[in-house]
């Protein structure tokens, strides 16, 4: 029998902006066998736009309407790697206004022409200017917003809605969903308001519990955490996106983050595949620099210790770059059978061996 319609509640939200947020918690069995004490991942990948970047998408275009700083029928502009921008221009559909961003020639493809479906103007800029160079993707957003009457620049690295949206909706999920036991918080730092605003609130509801945040090689940010100085001399390129920084945002809080540990681009990659194959979880490229920030740790931890960590985005992201083994070798990351073994033979041997290894350990 048809249960009758007045017993129902109705479950539909307004606009897609409003399933943001309640992400899934999940125990890594791997990762938890390994360092004897639990570890749990936050799956932000479950939010709309595939990314924990979806928190602050709508919340800091509010903040500027409250302040008078856009006027219906304006633009929206922004810098961005690509998972803001998404968050930014699902918002501006939502809410009516256009969308600039910038962009770099690191950004996965996959993000350049998911920000072009939603309808948002993207323009690549090159990735290894300095910030301040006019071609930079800064300098660009700046520009656009000085020229295009009534717009906004979102400028989410001294943006504080952006560290203030996950102080109000993803620290309070993390304590919430371990029931306060977490112990210790892992997160990548790039514009700073995940590990800041989360860290933030943590700390309020106990203060023992340690942040800390995932560091690219080539980014700015450990040392400056560790002696106060910008040193320029420790920028270089590097690939993981969303991840680390060439200048200091005001929403990365230092008082707040115990410990930076900085990781490679070689590694972080072939942590996410193992994560893909090992616990059926499909993540993104920060994912596996946090994955592997936890492994440089592991020895650290009591059994008592609740470690979460947080992973940023999807894997689908990045299915031309981690996750293609062509792009693998071009980084130089997956070496050909022929550079082990002069000989075919020995090489047809090695493909064997390689094939079953990749096939159980994801290319480890």
């Amino acid at each position: 029998m048809t249960q009758h319609s007045t017993n129902l509640k109705p479950q539909w939200v307004d606009n897609i902006m409003e399933t943001v947020g309640n992400t899934p918690m999940v125990k890594l069995h791997g990762l938890s066998q390994l360092s004897g004490c639990l570890v749990l991942a936050k799956l932000e990948s479950f939010n709309p736009g595939l990314s924990a970047k979806d928190r602050i998408g709508h919340a800091v275009i509010e903040a500027a309407e409250k302040d008078g700083l856009i006027k219906p029928g304006g633009t929206i502009i922004e810098s961005t790697s690509g998972n803001t921008g998404y968050s930014v221009a699902m918002a501006c559909i939502v809410k009516g206004y256009k969308c600039i961003l910038t962009t770099t020639d690191k950004s996965a493809e996959e993000k350049i022409t998911t920000l072009r479906a939603l309808g948002a103007e993207v323009i690549v800029c090159p990735n290894h200017v300095p910030s301040d160079d006019p071609q930079s993707y800064y300098s660009q957003a700046e520009r656009l917003a000085a020229e295009i009457p009534n717009s906004f620049y979102v400028n989410q690295y001294y943006n504080e809605a952006n560290l203030d949206a996950h102080y109000r909706s993803t620290g309070p999920e993390l304590w919430k969903q371990t029931g306060g036991l977490i112990t210790h918080f892992m997160a990548t730092c790039g514009t700073g308001g995940t590990i800041s605003g989360s860290g933030r609130y943590l700390k309020e509801q106990n203060p023992n519990i340690k942040v800390i945040a995932v560091d690219a090689e080539g980014s700015v940010l450990t040392k400056y955490h560790q002696t106060g100085e910008l040193d320029k001399s420790e920028i270089h390129s590097y690939q993981l996106e969303g991840v680390g920084k060439n200048i200091i945002p005001s929403n990365v809080e230092f008082d707040i983050i115990d410990k930076f540990i900085k990781v490679d681009d070689r590694s972080s990659a072939f942590r996410a595949r193992q994560l893909t194959k090992s616990e059926a979880i499909f993540a993104g490229y920060s994912s596996g620099a946090v994955i592997e920030a936890f492994m440089r740790m592991r020895r650290e931890f009591k059994p008592s210790d609740v470690v979460v960590l947080l992973f940023a985005d999807h894997g689908s992201k990045y299915l031309s770059k981690i996750y293609n083994n062509g792009w693998m070798q071009k980084q130089g990351f997956i070496r050909k059978i022929a550079d082990y073994a002069p000989s075919y033979q020995i090489q047809r041997r090695l493909e064997r061996v390689f094939n079953k290894y990749i096939k159980n350990y994801g290319n480890i």
